[in-house]
């Protein structure tokens, strides 16, 4: 494991080189500054103020490409007090101590405030729930959050009360020593028992809403194994994940042709056919793994089958035994 970055570094020296030439701006500094943990979001935030700059001078395009040899030079701000408001939400805390929480996130609940909903999200759980201990490394708008779980899916996610502890999480999580596994109901017959999809994930150029497998994605490998088959149209699988894109898991099981039921996004539209009403897709992180940052010790978590995926999957068995 590497050690922690100077957190406290306000100003980065960073060099293209001829293997980086071409990319956008805003990607490259999420690859690059990736150890610091920054979000791509608040990177773009930091271009936009101005708080980049191009061979000296100020940058406010996040798609500027690059060219070998260019000089870049990023200020990041300390991170400032945050303007939400702690919400006294009910939190499913699996775990806590000094370094870090494990929490079991609701379906509906956002993991973290955007520019529209400001009120009702984890991080306004968090704020009430932690105080004044969570990380700063995401700034202002994402305290604590190493990673993140889409509105509708529900389950565990790690939550880091210090900076040290951020960084430590968010490494493994870019060495994959941190481990995900995933329930879900797809939709479709399976030949085999277990497979991978290698495909490269990326903003879907036909809507910006959706993500898509694209030729100039980001990596993605998302491993499958069947746990249960009713009348070769539906499964329940366990699925775990090398890379963290968004909406990965809903992504590569479309493009293999195996949707997620409920999927508003991604989705077949099969639910309507089936009168059946979800609350969204049929997902739960439901086990983690991952090295404790001060005990160096691995812990795993793991929580119960959530009620809808149960409530669905048996309304679907005794669906198919009376067709």
């Amino acid at each position: 494991m590497n050690h922690p970055p100077n957190l406290t570094e306000a100003v980065h020296h960073l060099l293209v080189t001829e293997d980086e030439q071409g990319e956008r701006l805003d990607k490259y500094l999420a690859t690059t500054l990736e150890e610091f943990a920054l979000s791509r979001e608040r990177l773009q935030g930091l271009i936009k103020s101005a708080q980049v700059q191009l061979n000296d001078k100020a940058e406010t395009k996040a798609a500027t490409k690059l060219k070998e040899g260019d000089r870049i030079q990023v200020h990041i701000p300390e991170a400032q007090p945050i303007p939400l408001q702690p919400q006294a939400i009910p939190l499913d805390v699996v775990y806590e101590d000094t370094a870090l929480l494990v929490v079991n996130k609701p379906s509906g609940m956002l993991t973290h405030p955007t520019g529209r909903e400001r009120e009702g999200t984890l991080v306004n759980a968090l704020l009430a729930h932690c105080g004044n201990s969570l990380s700063g490394i995401n700034g202002m708008i994402r305290p604590g959050i190493v990673h993140r779980l889409d509105r509708e899916t529900s389950g565990l996610l790690m939550v880091a009360k210090t900076d040290a502890a951020h960084f430590h999480l968010s490494a493994q999580l870019k060495d994959k020593t941190a481990r995900r596994n995933y329930r879900a109901i797809v939709q479709g017959q399976f030949l085999q028992d277990t497979g991978t999809v290698n495909a490269p994930i990326g903003r879907n150029p036909k809507n910006r809403d959706k993500m898509a497998v694209v030729p100039d994605g980001r990596v993605a490998v998302t491993h499958w194994a069947v746990q249960d088959r009713i009348a070769n149209k539906f499964a329940l699988m366990d699925l775990s994940l090398e890379t963290g894109r968004t909406h990965q898991i809903r992504v590569h099981m479309a493009h293999i042709g195996h949707p997620l039921l409920g999927d508003p996004l991604y989705g077949s539209g099969v639910e309507k056919i089936l009168k059946l009403k979800t609350q969204g897709q049929l997902l739960q992180a439901f086990r983690l793994s991952f090295i404790h940052p001060i005990s160096e010790e691995r812990v795993t978590f793991e929580i119960p089958e959530d009620p809808e995926i149960s409530r669905v999957w048996q309304w679907l068995s005794e669906l198919s035994t009376l067709q």
